[in-house]
């Protein structure tokens, strides 16, 4: 016996000698089941994200999940140049504090200028923390939407940007905004702690 991919049954004839083995769990498809097999399951943003973007006018971009999870994918996506994306790095300080940094896409944090800034020694948190201390997925950190706790420092790298943009919450999303915007929701700290 065969199951097709139509969901009928057809008894097949292996010839002569042969033995007709049913095996124990066989795959039937339902007409709903074909139809979810290409459906893509979306990914909300998180509420506490979507009241921010609307209290402040805003409105996420939205794609298929899993498709904005780094800066040069996001940046694919949206059509827009790397250094436009707004990146959300999480830090552990050695002081055992947690910090946001949110730089140009196409930068990196320079180690020596984060230790100036903040007095002690960082590293970049691990996936299981930033879920924990952002409530956000690695890949979808955004600085908005967060308990006032921890504390955000935007770095003059996005300064040049007409547009750019952060997540919202998910691996599949982006908010076109300003700087002075971003700015402003986060009430965040100007630095410069990214390479030149």
């Amino acid at each position: 016996m065969r199951v097709d991919s139509d969901g009928k049954t057809n008894h097949e004839s292996g010839g002569r000698g042969s033995l007709c083995v049913e095996p124990e769990t066989v795959p039937i498809f339902t007409p709903l089941d074909r139809r979810l097999r290409n459906t893509i399951i979306w990914i909300m943003i998180p509420e506490r994200v979507q009241k921010v973007l609307e209290a402040h006018g805003l409105v996420a971009l939205e794609f298929e999940p899993g498709s904005t999870p780094t800066a040069e994918m996001a940046a694919s996506r949206i059509g827009v140049q790397v250094g436009q994306i707004a990146k959300s790095i999480l830090l552990h300080g050695k002081d055992g504090k947690y910090r946001m940094v949110v730089l140009a896409g196409d930068k990196k944090l320079q180690n020596n200028k984060l230790k100036a800034l903040f007095g002690v020694k960082t590293s970049m948190a691990g996936p299981e923390e930033t879920l924990q201390v952002t409530g956000f997925p690695p890949g979808g950190v955004c600085p908005f939407g967060l308990d006032g706790t921890l504390e955000i420092y935007l770095d003059k790298s996005l300064e040049k940007y007409e547009t750019i943009y952060p997540a919202a919450g998910t691996d599949s999303t982006g908010v076109p905004c300003t700087f002075q915007q971003l700015l402003e929701i986060t009430a965040a700290t100007l630095c410069d702690v990214a390479d030149s």
